[in-house]
């Protein structure tokens, strides 16, 4: 991938080297990699690629390091994604309506839209009757909250956390 006239790829490119890119793609591959590995895979010794990876993480290019859990495995087989439009009085109580999202642990991801919309929610639950339950129980509750629109989804295509680095 390459955009070489975007301003904002361009400033990213003088921020990381070819060292530190590749470490980043490994990084997203597979965290749990010994910084040997990673060294060895990007063609570092281990000591400088550690203190490339230590630089990463001071300076916010690696937020964390996780494992991807398999929903299904752990009984989570409904996914969910929900549009949520909220009316004039809930759009000037934004933050509120944020810091409501937040603490409910079957929203995975919320997003601000423009459009028709304002949010967008991609939830997980225990089966389609628990997403009900959450539905009426939480959900169409909060304040402000004018319309929902739910989708379920049936099959998984692709689902990725590793961003396209050049």
């Amino acid at each position: 991938m390459d955009y070489p006239e975007c301003p904002e790829y361009q400033a990213w490119m003088t921020q990381l080297d070819r060292f530190e890119t590749k470490i980043l793609r490994e990084l997203q591959r597979d965290a749990a990699q010994t910084t040997a590995q990673i060294a060895e895979r990007v063609g570092l010794s281990p000591s400088p690629c550690w203190r490339r990876i230590d630089r990463l993480e001071r300076e916010g290019y690696i937020r964390k390091r996780i494992a991807v859990v398999d929903r299904r495995k752990v009984g989570l087989n409904a996914h969910v994604f929900a549009q949520v439009k909220l009316n004039a009085h809930g759009r000037a109580n934004l933050d509120e309506f944020s810091a409501a999202i937040r603490a409910f642990p079957e929203v995975l991801d919320a997003y601000v839209l423009m459009g028709t919309m304002d949010f967008m929610l991609r939830i997980v639950a225990r089966d389609i009757d628990a997403y009900e339950r959450f539905f009426f129980e939480h959900l169409s509750k909060l304040s402000g909250v004018q319309e929902i629109h739910s989708t379920v989804a049936l099959s998984e295509i692709k689902a990725t956390n590793e961003l396209p680095l050049p």
